[in-house]
Formats: structure tokens, sequence, C-alpha cells
């Protein structure tokens, strides 16, 4: 069974952030809210909790997964990156946006997308977010709760919960959100590509 968690979407309580984040760093994995919808995540390490959530999204085998950061210092750790990429994604940060880059040995190769050795990035805009990343002191590897069957990201905490109690951790109940997902943008050639259109606006990429 689940820890379910209330908290205050601009203003998180510190003691219930502290504890969401001790449960994942014991490999738990975790429901939470982004700027687009919810998420799910555990540690980047984790590679039993990362299985539990593939189970859990009925993820393909090419999925790219998604590291949530804090900001964009941590880029270059994870992501192969030149300076035109990086002004690009600088002005569009943080926001409803993945981009997908080629992945540095940083990131275990059971995270990369299979066939292009890419990761997804992203840096969020929602308080709950920042207030877990900036505890955990590391990315969150993630993607969007969309489960099977599903088109759009789950948006209620109480039907998560209803659906999700006894497969993942902790489920934090941060507001009822917005249904979209990401825009993801591809950056991992020299070409600009924008994969799927979300919450954030693509024009800045076209």
């Amino acid at each position: 069974m689940s820890q379910f968690f209330h908290i205050h979407p601009q203003n998180p309580q510190p003691r219930l952030i502290q504890q969401a984040v001790d449960i994942v760093r014991k490999g738990g994995v975790m429901v939470y809210p982004t700027d687009s919808g919810y998420a799910i995540g555990c540690q980047l390490g984790e590679k039993a909790a990362q299985e539990r959530i593939t189970r859990i999204r009925g993820i393909e085998k090419h999925h790219n997964f998604t590291l949530m950061c804090r900001d964009l210092s941590e880029l270059a750790t994870y992501a192969r990156v030149d300076n035109q990429m990086f002004r690009l994604i600088k002005n569009n940060t943080p926001g409803p946006y993945t981009f997908i880059f080629k992945g540095t040995k940083e990131v275990p190769r059971r995270v990369l997308n299979d066939k292009k050795k890419t990761i997804g990035i992203r840096v969020t805009d929602h308080p709950i977010s920042k207030a877990l990343l900036e505890e955990l002191g590391a990315p969150l590897m993630s993607c969007s709760l969309i489960l099977p069957g599903a088109e759009f990201t789950e948006s209620d905490p109480d039907e998560i919960r209803d659906r999700l109690e006894k497969h993942v951790d902790v489920i934090i109940h941060g507001g009822f959100l917005s249904e979209q997902a990401t825009t993801v943008v591809d950056l991992s050639d020299d070409a600009v590509e924008i994969l799927r259109v979300g919450c954030g606006d693509p024009s800045p990429f076209k």
C-alpha cells in the first residue's frame, strides 16, 4: 500500500517533501505533479524501480526515459549538447518541454533509448517537483503518467490512488492538473525535430 501525501501546490510542506524523498532513496517509485500533468519516477540508479515503472506504463523497448533535473547545470553531466542547442533550450526552460539528447556515460545503458542511445532531459517549473529535486539532490528518472490504453496523462490524484496504490510506493496529491504531456523536442541530431506537441508551445523550435 502506497503512502498518499497531500502537498500544497504552491508552498510544499518540507516535512512531507522529505518523507517522499526518503521513500525514493530507498528504491521507491513515486507519482508526483509536474507542470504538464502527473509523472512517475524513481532514482536513476534503481534498476528494480525502473522495471516497475516499465510494467505500470506498459513501455515499449525504444521508449525515451526522461531525467527530471533541478536546472540546466545538470545538463552536461547526462547529455551531449553543443552551445547552440544549449542556448535554444535555455530560452525555453523551465517549462513543459522534454528535450532528447544523446546520453553520456553517466546515464546507465538500461535507461537510454536502446536504438538511438538517447535520453530525455526536463526542467520543470512546478513548485512540488522543484522541492523534491532539491531535497533529492539528483535528477529523477521519470516519464509522464500515461497508463496503458490512455491517450493523456493522468490528472486526478484520487483516481491515480485507486488504480496504483498497490503498485507504487508514494503518491503525491498536488491538485488536479492538465491531461496534456510535455512537448517533446529531439535535439540529438543536427536537425531539430518535434516528436510530440503537448502543452509547451512548439513554435520556438520550428
